[in-house]
C-alpha cells in the first residue's frame, strides 16, 4: 500500500466534524492559478456524505476507501475516461479537503491520486481536469517511447528534466528539445521557460530530445563537416579553434569576422560552457528569439570541438540572411558591417534585462565628469546588460559647442567599437606614357605626383614641368584593347581615372593652341557683340513701353505699326546672324582644324562570306594615336603621307626596287573591285584629286565633296581578345629597360576589373548587330564601272587603305564614292587597314611595341605609413557637423553646425578598431591602402584616456592583440582573412576561408589589416597548452596537417531519424 492509500493512525474525528470542516472548505475554495484540486467518483462522495448525515461509525452505509475505480478506463494504466461530465461523473476537491478525505478514509490500494492544476485560460481560471498527454523519446532511440501528463502551466524545462531523468540522460549533458506533431514535421521548442499551453503542445503530441556530439554538432542536423576521409571522421583531433571556415559563395567577409570572435576568450569561453542557455532572451522585440545566438554558439562548439579541419556555416549564414536582408544572397559585402550586426544581435538575444525601462537622458550641466560618467553608465546597464556589454562596451565623452551662443554640451555615450579614420593624402601618384610628336621618339613612360581632387589639367601641368612641352598641347586618353575607351577634356576630374588605366597623353601640334585662342577671341567679340544688341533692344523697348503707357488711348494705331517694324527688324537681324553663322561655318570647315583618333587594324586572310557580304573581317593592334589634322589638308593623300610620317619609326617606306604594282584579274570580279581603287580612290579619281589640289594652292574652293570610302573593309571589326591591352610592351634595350615585347592583344587586366565593365566592353549582342549593320552596308556591284576595270590593268599599291571608322573601331556605314577628300567632326575616328602580307613586311611589331622609362620610374615609391596612435588621435580632434547631420542647440533654438569633439572615457576589456580604409565623399571613393603600424603587445592608451584609475594595481589602458581582420582588393571587389592567437597555446594562425596555416608574428602587420582586435592586459589568460614546436621539420607537418581539408557529405543522421525532418532549425 502507497502512502495515499493508508488512513491515518489517529481517530478521525466525528462524523458531524467531518461534514462541516468538508462543507467549510468547499463552499470556501476558490481557484488560484496553480493550485491543485482533486477529482473523486460522484457516487463514492454521496455515499460519503450520505454516512456523515445519517449514519454513525458502524452503519452499513460506510463508504470504505475513497474509490476512483468508475473514472478509469482501465486499472493497468489508470487513464481516466473521456468526456466525464463534472458533478455527474465527478467532483472536484481543493487539497485540504482532499487532504482530510484521505486521512480519514485513505485510498484503494494501487490508485493514483487524480491531482488537477488550476489553470489561466486567456479567458478564465479552470481547473484541468483533462492534463496534455505526451510521448516522450530521444532522437538516437526514437523506438522506446514513454507516455507523460503534464499541466498547461508546466513550463518545457519540466518535461526536459522528467526526460533525462526517465531515460538517464548524464548530467550536465547539452540537449535541446523538437515537438513532432502527427505529419511528422519537427519544431524546435527553443524557449524552455514557456508554459505548455504557450508551446502549442498538446495531447498525442511527441517531444523528441537529441543531445549535442562530442565535435558540437547536433544528431538531427546533417554536419557538413570537412574532413579527411569517411574512416577520418573520429580519429582526427586537432587544436581546438584551429579550424577553417568554408566559403559559402562570397562569404570570405563573414568567415574573418566569425574567426576573429571565435578567438576572443572571455566570448568563446561564454558560450563553451553553455552560459547563453540561462539568459537566451525570448521576449525581446529588439533581439532575434535567440536564434543567432543559437547559431553562433553551434558554430563556436563545433570549431573549438577539436575535431573538424573546416565547419560549414550555413545554418549561421541562413539566419543572418533571415534577420538581415542586406546580407541574403552570395553578394561580398564588409566585414565590419557583419560584425557590428552580429555584435548587436547576440547582444539583445542575450540581454538579461527583459523589460527596458525608459530612462531620460541628462545633460551635464556644469557637473563634474566623473559624476556624469557614472550615471550615462549605469542608465546604459539599466537598459543594456549581457555578455556583449561586459566584453565590448566601453564609454566616450562628446563635447558639442554651439558656434553662435557658444553652449557646451556634455554627453557620455557608449561605443562596442572605434572607427578611426585614416590620415588621407591629398596628392596621388599617377603612371602615364607620354607620345611626343616626334615620330621617331618612343614613348616616354613617366609617374607624376598629381592632387588627389584635381583635374586633367592638373596632370598636363606635372607633365609639363618634366617634358618641357606646355600643357595646353597635351590631350590625355585612355586606351583600352587598342582603342580610345575614352578622351578626356581638360576640365574633367581626374577621379574618374582608375590606377590600373592605361592612360597615354598626346603631344599635338602648335598651331592648334593658336587656333584655339583665335576661336576663343572670336567667340568672345561674338558674344560681346550680342550682349551689347540685347542691351540696345531693351533699351528700345523699355523706351517703348513708357511711351506706350502714356499714349495708350491715343496712339494704338502707330503703336500696331511700331510693333510691325519692330518684328521686321528681329526678323532681318535674325537672317542676318544666320548667314554670318554659315559663313563662319564655311571658313571653319576651310581653315579650321581637327582631332584625330588613329587606329591600326588589320584584314583577315579571308573574307567574311557568311555575313552576306564580300567584305574583309578586320582586327584591332597595335596602340591608337592621336593627331591634328588642317580641315583642308583631308584628302586621302594627304592623309596617307601624314601616317606613313606619323609612323615613321615602325613603319617601313617601301625601297624603290620593291614592286608593289599587281596586274588586274578580270575574271573576278571580287578581287578586281578591292585592286581597282588605290587608297580607296581610283585612278581616274586620283588624276581629279590632284587638279582639285593644283587648284587649291591658288584659290579657295567650294566644300569638298563626299569622301570615298574604303567599302572593301566594311565589314564589322573584330574587337580581338577580351583582355584589356597591355601599355607598350617593351622598352628599347639602349634605354635600360629590359621588358619583353608584348604581342599585340595581350592584355594585362580583365575587362570584369575595368570600370565599369559594361562601358568598356560591348555585349555579345551588340557586337553581333555591328557585324550585321557592317555586313549589310552597300557594296557597288562589280558590273557598274566596267570602263574603269578594263582601263586600269596595272596600279601602284598603297601599302594600307583609309576607312572611317567609329569611336570603337568598326567600319562606318552610309559613306558614298567618289570625292577626295574626307569630312570630319571636331572629333573623328579613322583606321588604317593592313593586308596581312604588307604587315608581314614593313610593320615592326617590336618596335612598335617599345617604351622608354623616364627617370622618375626609377624612384621606388615608398609605402605611406601612419602609426596606430595617429588614427586615435585623428578620432578624438575636433571637427564640426556636415550640414546633413546639424544639432539642435537649446539655448539657441534652431539647428546649429556646432563643433564636436569625442574623448576616450573608459575602454572595455576586448577593444575592436575599426580602420576606416574605405574613404567615400561627394566627389571620390577610394580606398586607403596606407601600412597602419599597430602594436603586437602594450598598446597603451594612457594619453587619450580622461578616466585615470587602475585596476588590480595594472594599468587599465594596455592592450595585447588577439585578431585582425583583413581585406585585400578594391572597392568593388576583394578578398577577406583574419589572423587570430589561439587562447590555448598563444600561437598565431592565418585564417583564409577553409585553409589554415601557422603565421609568425612578424607577419600580422601589413596594409590589409582592416579590423583590429584587442584584449587589455589586466584580463588576459595564461595558455593552457604549451607552444607548438617551431623547428621547421614540425612546422612544416604541422601545417600540412592544417591546411589537409576534404569533403564529406555522407555524414549519417541518427539512428531511426530518417522518418523525421528536423530540418526546419
Amino acid at each position: 500500500m502507497t502512502a495515499n492509500s493508508r488512513r491515518s493512525d489517529t481517530e478521525p474525528p466525528g462524523l458531524e466534524t467531518q461534514r462541516r470542516e468538508v462543507e467549510t472548505l468547499l463552499r470556501g475554495g476558490e481557484l488560484r492559478s496553480g493550485d491543485s484540486w482533486y477529482v473523486v467518483e460522484r457516487h463514492w462522495f454521496e455515499q460519503w456524505k450520505q454516512f456523515v448525515e445519517h449514519g454513525d461509525q458502524n452503519s452499513s452505509s460506510f463508504p470504505g476507501r475513497i474509490d476512483n475505480s468508475e473514472l478509469f478506463e482501465d486499472l493497468d494504466s489508470f487513464h481516466m475516461k473521456e468526456r466525464l461530465v463534472e458533478n455527474e461523473d465527478f467532483l472536484l476537491l481543493p487539497a485540504e479537503a482532499w487532504n482530510k478525505l484521505l486521512s480519514w478514509y485513505g485510498l484503494v490500494e494501487g490508485h493514483p491520486p487524480l491531482e488537477r492544476k488550476v489553470v489561466d485560460l486567456p479567458s478564465t481560471l479552470k481547473v484541468e481536469v483533462y492534463p496534455v498527454e505526451i510521448f516522450l523519446c530521444l532522437h538516437s532511440n526514437m523506438e522506446n517511447v514513454t507516455t507523460a501528463q503534464f499541466s498547461r502551466t508546466d513550463n518545457i524545462q519540466s518535461i526536459q528534466k522528467l526526460i533525462c531523468r526517465l531515460f538517464s540522460v548524464p548530467p550536465g549533458s547539452e540537449c535541446r528539445l523538437w515537438m513532432k506533431s502527427s505529419d511528422s514535421s519537427c519544431e524546435r521548442l527553443r524557449n524552455i521557460y514557456v508554459s505548455v499551453l504557450d508551446a502549442c503542445l498538446s495531447s498525442g503530441m511527441t517531444v523528441i530530445m537529441e543531445t549535442r556530439n562530442a565535435d558540437g554538432t547536433w544528431p538531427s542536423s546533417r554536419p557538413q563537416i570537412m574532413r579527411n576521409s569517411v574512416e577520418d571522421q573520429d580519429s582526427y583531433r586537432g587544436q581546438p579553434g584551429v579550424c577553417g571556415l568554408t566559403n559559402l559563395g562570397n562569404t570570405c567577409f563573414m568567415n574573418s569576422a566569425l574567426q576573429c570572435l571565435s578567438n576572443t576568450p572571455p566570448l568563446t569561453e561564454y558560450f563553451l560552457l553553455s552560459s547563453y542557455l540561462e539568459e537566451l532572451n525570448f521576449s525581446n522585440p529588439l533581439g532575434m528569439k535567440g536564434e543567432i545566438a543559437e547559431a553562433y554558439a553551434d558554430v563556436i562548439k563545433q570549431m573549438w570541438s577539436g575535431r573538424h579541419y573546416s565547419v560549414v556555416p550555413r545554418v549561421f549564414k541562413t539566419k543572418v540572411g533571415h534577420f538581415a536582408s542586406q546580407f541574403l544572397g552570395y553578394q561580398q559585402h564588409d566585414s565590419q558591417e557583419l560584425l557590428s550586426f552580429l555584435l548587436d544581435g547576440l547582444h539583445e538575444d542575450l540581454n538579461r534585462v527583459k523589460n527596458k525601462e525608459y530612462i531620460e537622458l541628462r545633460d551635464a550641466e556644469g557637473r563634474p565628469d566623473q559624476e556624469v560618467a557614472e550615471e550615462a553608465w549605469r542608465n546604459h546597464r539599466r537598459r543594456n546588460d549581457s555578455v556583449i556589454v561586459d566584453t565590448f562596451h566601453g564609454l566616450f565623452k562628446s563635447t558639442l559647442v554651439c558656434p553662435e551662443c557658444h553652449k557646451v554640451s556634455v554627453t557620455f555615450d557608449p561605443f562596442c567599437y572605434l572607427s578611426v579614420p585614416l590620415p588621407v593624402s591629398k596628392e596621388r601618384v599617377m603612371e602615364v606614357f607620354f607620345v611626343s610628336l616626334d615620330p621617331y621618339a618612343k614613348p616616354v613612360q613617366h609617374r607624376v605626383v598629381v592632387p588627389k581632387a584635381g583635374k586633367v589639367s592638373d596632370l598636363c601641368s606635372a607633365l609639363s614641368e618634366m617634358t618641357s612641352i606646355p600643357a595646353t598641347q597635351m590631350v590625355v586618353a585612355d586606351v583600352f584593347n587598342h582603342r580610345f575607351y575614352k578622351i578626356y577634356n581638360a576640365d574633367e576630374s581626374l577621379s574618374c581615372i582608375l590606377d590600373r588605366d592605361d592612360i597615354f597623353v598626346y603631344e599635338l601640334s602648335v598651331h592648334e593652341e593658336e587656333q584655339q585662342e583665335e576661336q576663343q577671341q572670336q567667340e568672345e567679340e561674338q558674344q560681346e557683340e550680342e550682349q551689347q544688341q540685347q542691351q540696345q533692344e531693351e533699351q528700345e523697348e523699355e523706351q517703348q513701353q513708357e511711351e506706350l503707357q502714356e499714349r495708350k488711348e491715343q496712339q494704338q494705331q502707330e503703336e500696331q505699326q511700331e510693333q510691325q517694324q519692330e518684328e521686321q527688324q528681329e526678323e532681318q537681324q535674325e537672317e542676318q546672324q544666320d548667314e554670318e553663322q554659315q559663313q563662319e561655318e564655311e571658313q571653319e570647315e576651310q581653315q579650321g582644324q581637327v582631332l584625330l583618333a588613329l587606329y591600326l587594324r588589320e584584314r583577315s586572310h579571308y573574307r567574311d562570306y557568311g555575313s552576306g557580304s564580300s567584305s574583309y573581317g578586320t582586327s584591332l593592334f597595335g596602340h591608337p594615336l592621336l593627331l591634328n589634322v588642317q580641315r583642308n589638308s583631308c584628302s586621302r593623300e594627304k592623309l596617307y603621307q601624314l601616317f606613313l610620317q606619323r609612323l615613321a619609326r615602325y613603319v617601313r617606306p617601301p625601297d624603290p626596287s620593291e614592286e608593289l604594282e599587281e596586274e588586274e584579274e578580270e575574271d573576278d570580279e571580287e578581287e578586281e573591285l578591292y585592286k581597282t581603287q588605290t587608297n580607296g580612290i581610283s585612278e581616274d579619281e586620283d588624276d581629279a584629286e590632284q587638279a582639285s589640289q593644283s587648284d587649291d594652292t591658288t584659290e579657295p574652293g567650294p566644300a569638298p565633296p563626299q569622301p570615298s570610302l574604303d567599302h572593301g573593309d566594311e565589314a564589322a571589326a573584330n574587337n580581338g581578345t577580351a583582355t584589356r591591352s597591355e601599355p607598350p610592351g617593351n622598352t628599347d634595350p639602349t634605354d635600360s629597360n629590359h621588358g619583353n615585347p608584348a604581342a599585340p592583344g595581350d592584355g594585362a587586366n580583365s575587362p570584369d576589373q575595368s570600370e565599369p565593365a559594361a562601358e568598356r566592353d560591348t555585349t555579345e549582342e551588340e557586337k553581333e548587330e555591328d557585324k550585321q549593320e557592317a555586313a549589310c552596308s552597300p557594296s557597288p556591284p562589280a558590273n557598274e564601272q566596267p570602263a574603269k576595270r578594263r582601263a586600269c590593268h596595272r596600279k601602284k599599291k598603297c601599302l594600307f587603305t583609309i576607312a572611317a571608322v567609329t569611336s570603337n573601331g568598326t567600319t562606318e556605314r552610309g559613306g558614298g564614292e567618289g570625292g577626295s577628300a574626307v569630312s570630319f567632326n571636331s572629333q573623328s575616328f579613322v583606321a588604317i587597314d593592313w593586308d596581312p602580307e604588307m604587315k608581314k613586311r614593313f610593320y615592326n611589331e617590336n618596335e612598335a611595341e617599345k617604351y622608354v622609362k623616364h627617370s622618375s620610374m626609377e624612384v621606388p615609391q615608398q609605402q605611406s605609413s601612419v602609426q596606430l596612435q595617429e588614427c586615435i588621435q585623428l578620432f578624438t580632434t575636433v571637427e564640426t557637423l556636415e550640414e546633413e547631420n546639424p544639432w539642435y542647440c537649446p539655448v539657441c533654438k534652431k539647428h546649429q553646425l556646432a563643433t564636436k569633439k569625442l574623448d576616450l572615457w573608459s575602454l572595455p576589456e576586448v577593444l575592436i578598431i575599426h580602420l576606416k580604409r574605405f574613404s567615400y565623399t561627394k566627389f571620390t571613393r577610394e580606398k586607403l591602402d596606407s601600412i597602419v603600424d599597430f602594436p603586437l603587445r602594450d598598446l597603451d592608451f594612457s594619453d587619450c584616456l580622461l578616466k585615470k584609475s587602475l585596476t588590480n594595481g595594472e594599468p587599465p589602458s594596455r592592450y595585447d592583440l588577439i585578431a585582425v581582420s583583413n581585406h585585400y582588393g578594391g572597392l568593388r571587389d576583394g578578398h577577406y582573412t583574419s589572423y587570430a592567437c589561439n587562447k590555448d597555446n598563444s600561437r598565431w594562425y592565418y585564417f583564409d576561408d577553409s585553409k589554415v596555416t601557422y603565421a609568425g608574428e612578424d607577419q600580422i602587420m601589413t596594409n590589409a589589416a582592416y579590423v583590429l582586435f584587442y584584449h587589455r592586459q589586466d584580463k588576459i589568460r595564461k595558455p593552457t597548452l604549451p607552444a607548438p614546436s617551431t623547428s621547421p621539420a614540425s612546422s612544416t607537418q604541422a601545417a600540412n596537417d592544417i591546411t589537409s581539408c576534404k569533403d564529406d557529405d555522407d555524414a549519417e543522421l541518427g539512428a531511426a531519424s530518417s522518418s523525421v525532418t528536423m530540418e526546419t532549425d
